[in-house]
């Protein structure tokens, strides 16, 4: 397995960057960028694009948790 050098990293967040923008697109729907996703994947090494997805799922999870709050586990139910 060979390192990626700085300007394959760079390539690899950019295309990352402009992929997540088409996603946070409100005039994009998801199939729309599936262009993106291509080009973020053909720069982004296959373990790479699994931890910026598991990334933006759980960054996506704390947004939701702090704009809406939580609820916690009813005490009942725990007994």
């Amino acid at each position: 397995m060979s390192f990626p050098s700085k300007e394959q990293r760079a390539q690899c967040w950019g295309s990352r960057d402009k992929y997540w923008e088409c996603l946070d697109s409100e005039q994009k729907p998801e199939p729309q960028c599936k262009e993106y996703r291509k080009l973020f994947e053909s720069s982004c090494s296959a373990q790479w694009v699994k931890h910026f997805d598991r990334k933006r799922n759980y960054l996506r999870y704390k947004e939701k948790i702090e704009k809406d709050g939580y609820e916690p586990l009813d005490e009942k139910s725990n007994s």
